[in-house]
């Protein structure tokens, strides 16, 4: 299946959650902001939202400095 992240579609394996996707991208779960489909997804609920064929993710990364 594909998806579009930060606007760029990308082939997922099925079934994939969030934080499996974001593994799959090298990306640390606990250092993005991810919004899936429009909706704000708390961190505690990557593993369990799974991703379908079309679906669109936004991922920031936190960076910390001052």
């Amino acid at each position: 299946m594909t998806i579009v992240a930060n606007g760029r579609e990308l082939p997922v394996e099925s079934p994939c959650s969030i934080e499996e996707f974001l593994v799959q991208q090298g990306l640390l779960p606990r250092s993005v902001v991810v919004e899936h489909n429009g909706d704000a997804i708390a961190p505690s609920e990557f593993a369990s939202r799974g991703l379908a064929a079309g679906d669109r993710l936004e991922i920031v990364k936190i960076v910390a400095g001052g």
